[in-house]
């Protein structure tokens, strides 16, 4: 993927989080946040300077796309999110849904070799059943025709998500309270 879909889910839920009540700066740091722990397993791609192999355990869509690493990540905020004071419960789920959506995501494309979902229970690549995400060129590849077109199609298909996230919403009025107009 692109990345703009990884990012829109974690500006999604960076809004869920905080609602329309929350103040512009909040709601920014979380969506911001969010964002880049949904894109967190793609810090993967070191693997390529590092020459390790795309298939292997450590390489490009393996282990930090997995189910395994998401809850890891999730345990990890949600102990911060106790620390700070905030409920590591909910801290702990956005994390989840965040990271772990990554791969997920992932498996919708139409290249490469599929996700390590299930490491380290299985090393297998999977895919879903349905691909409806053209694979995004790594590196440079993003400034070609191809890379132009792969975000085009990301952007459409997670519009939804952009939306909900970015969309203004009118401040809740307090029950009893009287608006001058």
């Amino acid at each position: 993927m692109a990345s703009i879909g990884h990012v829109a889910v974690g500006m999604a839920l960076g809004r869920y989080e905080t609602g329309s009540g929350a103040p512009w700066r909040r709601r920014v740091a979380v969506m911001a946040f969010l964002s880049l722990l949904a894109l967190l397993p793609d810090a993967d791609v070191v693997a390529f300077a590092l020459r390790i192999p795309y298939a292997a355990t450590w390489g490009h869509r393996g282990a930090s796309h997995s189910f395994v690493f998401a809850a890891a990540v999730a345990l990890a905020v949600a102990a911060l999110a106790r620390w700070k004071g905030e409920s590591a419960t909910r801290w702990g789920l956005l994390t989840l849904a965040a990271v772990a959506s990554h791969g997920i995501l992932d498996t919708l494309t139409d290249g490469g070799l599929g996700a390590a979902l299930f490491w380290p229970f299985s090393n297998a690549r999977v895919f879903a059943p349905v691909r409806p995400l053209p694979v995004a060129p790594i590196g440079a590849g993003m400034l070609s025709a191809r890379g132009l077109y792969v975000s085009g199609v990301e952007f459409l298909v997670f519009l939804p998500a952009w939306l909900y996230a970015l969309w203004p919403r009118k401040k809740a009025r307090v029950a009893g309270s009287v608006q001058v107009p």
